[in-house]
């Protein structure tokens, strides 16, 4: 999966499917809807490319996903809560993502993984993927236990060897635990982004979350706009925001994705355990 910036340029676009162009397997692209409702051209350029999927999520996903479908790509949608699965169950759209507030990065802060996935799959009618708070083989294992297809798991890969995150950012988050995520808008409203108020982060808690918890006064500020834009630049991660979701607490040590996966796959030991036990 390639994750679009909300304005990628062309040579962005084209740098990222040089990593794909060469798979004998399949791969995708998601995108925030939101940006894609006044400008296509992000999605109708990596169409070009052939991808197997778009994922679309946070807003109005109905041009995007029309466009998608038209090139006969796959289309999948992010949930997170009941009225989202209800957009999700039309015709454009071919498979939910249900994903709680556990996760991190952006997304609503109403539903939990567990009793969305549980209203998802009830639907038996369009695959489900699990999103949100799951880093281990048994969190794997449990999702797929509720009729989950598959697990979409993103915080656990932070400190990955291949991952391209500032070193002080994967240090962040291997000293981070489950009581150390904050749901804010804080960063998003610092550096001015169009986010909408219902699309909050998952971020680790900081010194400038901490200092800004209050949002009932924000306004517009340049200063602030800049102090936010230069921390990110040097990962300062006391002011510049590291997303994580609650599954940040089973980050380890640096170590290859591969390894990573050769954990997560236990998921399969671990069901055969519960299966023999409840035999």
């Amino acid at each position: 999966m390639i994750g679009s910036p909300a304005t990628p340029t062309a040579d962005w676009i084209e740098q990222q499917t040089q990593f794909v162009e060469s798979l004998s397997t399949p791969w995708g692209v998601g995108f925030m809807a939101w940006a894609l409702e006044t400008d296509l051209s992000p999605l109708e350029a990596f169409l070009e490319f052939g991808p197997s999927l778009v994922t679309l999520s946070f807003g109005d996903v109905t041009r995007a996903a029309a466009v998608a479908h038209e090139a006969g790509v796959l289309t999948a949608m992010q949930v997170g809560n009941a009225a989202d699965l209800e957009r999700a169950m039309a015709d454009d759209i071919d498979i939910i993502i249900a994903r709680g507030a556990e996760g991190g990065g952006h997304g609503r802060n109403e539903a939990g993984t567990l009793p969305l996935l549980q209203l998802a799959t009830a639907q038996h009618q369009k695959p489900v993927v699990a999103a949100g708070g799951i880093g281990t083989a048994r969190g794997i294992a449990a999702v797929l236990s509720a009729g989950a297809e598959a697990a979409w798991i993103g915080t656990r890969f932070l400190s990955a060897a291949e991952s391209s995150g500032h070193g002080n950012m994967k240090s962040a988050a291997r000293n981070a635990g489950l009581d150390d995520t904050i749901y804010t808008r804080a960063f998003d409203l610092a550096q001015q982004l169009p986010w909408a108020p219902e699309f909050g982060g998952r971020a680790l808690r900081n010194e400038f979350s901490d200092k800004h918890a209050d949002l009932s006064s924000w306004e517009p500020n340049d200063a602030l706009r800049e102090q936010m834009d230069q921390a990110r630049s040097e990962a300062l991660t006391d002011i510049a925001p590291v997303y994580a979701g609650e599954a940040v607490q089973f980050v380890g040590a640096e170590q290859p994705a591969a390894e990573i996966m050769q954990e997560l796959c236990g998921f399969r030991q671990v069901l055969g355990q519960a299966a023999r036990r409840f035999a």
